[in-house]
Parts: structure tokens; C-alpha cells; sequence
């Protein structure tokens, strides 16, 4: 699979797609069963960013660099491509596109030890529509990092999957109560 990347100056616009976490392995304790939970939200992810990409919405994977600290993100997708099942799907149905920016995270929160702070800062965003895996972990803490910086968030609810439904249901109402965080869901 290939990642085509471009040059040139960050996009400007008041809102941002921020994918974390769909170019996965499913490789780490408890893998599958996120896998089986995530599977039918990629279908969902991409309908929303397509339905954004139309609206001139720039998009930012941040993905987990899975330990891979010389990797790039072609990489990455090349690697889950080549693991097939769920991993493979994520990355057939949600390959970055051109004007994609990807950005390999090392930890939970896409903003802990990335430039994507900066970023947003450049490109002007006020609102972050944040998706991915898992609800109760990365997008979680990436949604914490988001409102402590004063982002508005829209956290998708039909657009995001946890190991548990039961963990997914109470991270998004801690999202929207204590981040005051949009949670419904992109499909209508």
C-alpha cells in the first residue's frame, strides 16, 4: 500500500478531522476484541471524512507509532496492510489521503510529544471533530488535551470503539459532561 504525502503550507480552516489511532495493528492485549468493535465504525469514519473532505475539512491521522521509533507512517499503513483482517481493513477503508497529515504519536494523547499543537495553531482550528480508537483511552485523552487548550470537540459517538460498549458509553459521557464535548453521532 502506498502513502502519498505532499509538501507545502498547513491548510487553514475552523475545523479539523483528527483520525487517532485507525491505522492499527490490533497487536496488544485485548487487540481482538477491540478489533470486533471497531470493524463496523470504519465504515462509519470514513463516510464522515468523506462527507468533511467535500466540505474543504483538512484531516490529521495520529496514529501510535507501536513502539516503531524509526518507522514513518507509510510504514505503518504498509505494515497493517500486510497483517490482513482487521488491521488490513482499517487500512484499505481509511488510507490517508493526499493533503492528509499524518503524525505518529509515541503515547495516549495525540498532543503528548507531537507538533500537533502547533499545527492546529497554524492552520487556525477552533473545533476538532475527534474519531478513532479507543474511545475510553487515546481519544479520551486526546480529547482532555484538546479542552485543556480550548478546542471545541465534536467526538462522533457512532465514530469511535472501546474493548467494552460498557467502557465506550462512559468515556463519551464523561467527554460531554466534563469536556463539554458534542457526542452525537455523524450518522443521521
Amino acid at each position: 500500500m502506498k502513502f502519498a504525502s505532499q509538501g507545502g503550507p498547513l491548510p487553514v480552516s475552523a475545523d479539523l478531522l483528527l483520525l487517532v489511532d485507525v491505522i492499527n495493528s490490533f497487536r496488544f492485549p485485548g487487540g481482538e476484541t477491540l478489533a470486533q468493535e471497531a470493524l463496523p465504525v470504519a465504515r462509519r469514519i470514513a463516510a464522515l471524512k468523506k462527507r468533511l473532505r467535500a466540505e474543504g475539512v483538512p484531516a490529521i491521522y495520529a496514529n501510535d507509532n507501536e513502539g516503531q521509533w524509526q518507522a514513518d507512517f507509510g510504514a505503518l499503513l504498509t505494515r497493517c496492510d500486510r497483517l490482513g483482517g482487521a488491521a488490513a481493513e482499517f487500512a484499505r477503508r481509511l488510507p490517508p489521503r493526499r493533503g492528509d497529515l499524518p503524525l505518529l504519536k509515541p503515547r495516549h494523547s495525540a498532543f503528548l510529544g507531537t507538533p500537533l499543537d502547533l499545527m492546529l495553531k497554524h492552520m487556525r482550528v477552533r473545533r476538532i471533530v475527534l474519531v478513532g480508537l479507543a474511545t475510553d483511552l487515546c481519544v479520551q485523552f486526546t480529547a482532555m488535551d484538546a479542552y485543556l487548550r480550548g478546542f471545541r470537540l465534536w467526538v462522533p459517538a457512532d465514530c469511535t470503539a472501546a474493548q467494552q460498549p460498557r467502557h465506550k458509553a462512559e468515556a463519551l459521557a464523561y467527554m460531554r459532561r466534563v469536556l463539554k464535548a458534542d457526542v452525537r453521532p455523524a450518522a443521521p
